[in-house]
């Protein structure tokens, strides 16, 4: 075997921003596979918000990433070897491959993927956890109703643009928050949002009133912060508020504050609820049929941001807090 595998490392646990010194990239040999193992070529890595939380040293819904081991990371690739019968060399797969060039994991681990269907990208996107966490946030958590509003905020961003294509498909109004003037138009040209505001030009409190005259009945949470705030102000009578994400928070070197007007929950009779897409593993498949038929019929779309070079890692991870991604954002191996 004379690839090498090159592979980064968490070095040191980041306080605000990551930065490179906190990663460490080395080349080891590929491992060979064990019984009930394969050996994968990682060609995409997926980048996603949740990795800055992975970081930390803490409680959370998964252990924190030890200090000297691979940075965890969701990827697809093609088994170089396999010693498990369920896969053979050539086999396209996903799983958590971590951020490096070869990965040796569990075949129970792995999901074989038809890049017939669809590109390998795309496995990372809406055919991914992408798709899941906005499929099941919004349908499960969120539960919608044809003709109701529903708010998402980081609307352009991998999540939250198909929160609001699946939120259009099941006879939703539809408000996206964004920042810039191109993500905007794409939100409203491209994917059919009713109203797109920017929170880089605009204050979000006094747009919503426009934008969402009749009130806010579902507000799918990416960022936190001053624009959960804003839409707590406008829910309606049992309104629902999915906390997916928070990347506002992400960095932030104190411990961050909730909503000041949280008994608007309260006087509104509104739940707010938080969601992990793990927790529904066993009905990906379903989220997957509907997905792959909404896309072939031309209703819903995914858009890649895709990174060239394992050696970016570092520096293409902080697109994601400061932005400068537009649709999701993957690191091409």
């Amino acid at each position: 075997m004379t690839e090498t595998n090159r592979q980064y490392l968490l070095k040191a646990r980041p306080v605000g921003l990551p930065k490179a010194t906190d990663f460490e990239l080395v080349s080891t040999p590929p491992v060979k596979p064990a019984a009930g193992e394969v050996l994968v070529g990682v060609e995409y890595l997926s980048l996603d918000p949740a990795m800055r939380g992975w970081m930390n040293e803490g409680r959370s819904y998964v252990p924190p990433v030890k200090l000297g081991a691979v940075m965890r990371a969701l990827g697809v690739g093609r088994v170089i070897e396999s010693a498990d019968p369920a896969f053979k060399a050539g086999d396209y797969v996903s799983g958590g491959f971590g951020i490096q060039s070869h990965a040796t994991v569990p075949a129970k681990d792995c999901t074989k993927i038809d890049i017939g269907l669809a590109p390998l990208p795309t496995y990372l996107n809406v055919l991914g956890m992408t798709g899941m966490t906005a499929y099941f946030g919004l349908l499960e958590v969120g539960l919608p109703k044809a003709g109701e509003t529903v708010v998402v905020s980081a609307a352009a961003g991998a999540v939250g643009a198909t929160v609001g294509q699946i939120a259009k498909i099941k006879g939703c109004r539809v408000v996206g928050i964004a920042g810039g003037p191109e993500k905007c138009r794409w939100l409203t040209e491209d994917l059919g949002f009713d109203a797109v505001i920017d929170y880089k030009a605009e204050n979000v409190a006094k747009a919503l009133r426009v934008a969402a005259p009749q009130g806010i009945d579902v507000y799918f949470d990416n960022v936190g912060g001053e624009i959960l705030e804003a839409c707590l102000a406008q829910i309606n009578l049992r309104a629902r508020i999915v906390i997916c994400g928070a990347i506002s928070q992400y960095n932030a070197t104190e411990a961050p504050k909730g909503p000041a007007n949280y008994l608007s929950l309260l006087v509104n009779r509104a739940r707010m609820e938080g969601m992990i897409v793990f927790d529904y593993a066993d009905r990906y498949h379903i989220a997957a049929q509907d997905i792959a038929g909404w896309m072939k019929a031309g209703k819903l779309k995914g858009k890649e941001d895709i990174v060239e070079g394992l050696k970016t890692f570092p520096e293409t991870l902080l697109k994601l807090f400061s932005g400068e991604n537009f649709g999701k954002l993957i690191l091409k191996v």
